[in-house]
């Protein structure tokens, strides 16, 4: 799958957001090193703390389903009902989920501006100097 797919199925999943606290609408698609993509999107709570953000959907429901080793996360939002924000990037709780499966120089994240127009980052350069599982054994 490349990048393009990767993002499309983002836009979709950013369709089925529960966002009516915020109006801010994000979606996610998760590759899989094995070629599958897990979609995810945001779910508010009207207490706060239960809301999920986009990006860890689609981690939990991979996790759940056995995945382990991932490729490459496109994640993309904007106001409910409108057209994205250039470049939405991952808050630091979904980068630090994100690092607790993903190697830090060869995930990617990519950020869309567009259908056509975004930008790859790897996890490590969104998430310097971080702490992960090999710091506790």
């Amino acid at each position: 799958m490349d990048d393009k797919q990767l993002v499309a199925l983002a836009y979709e999943a950013r369709e089925r957001a529960y966002a009516p606290y915020s109006h801010f609408s994000v979606g996610a698609a998760l590759l899989d090193v094995e070629g599958r993509a897990w979609q995810g999107c945001n779910i508010e709570n009207a207490a706060f703390g239960p809301s999920v953000c986009a990006e860890r959907t689609a981690f939990f429901k991979a996790v759940s389903e056995g995945a382990r080793d991932f490729a490459a996360i496109a994640v993309l939002g904007g106001p409910a009902g409108g057209e994205i924000d250039p470049y939405t990037a991952p808050c630091g709780v979904c980068r630090q989920v994100m690092r607790e499966f993903c190697n830090v120089d060869r995930f990617r994240i990519i950020l869309a501006a567009s259908r056509d127009e975004f930008r790859s980052h790897t996890l490590g350069e969104l998430l310097p100097a971080s702490f992960g599982p090999e710091n506790l054994a």
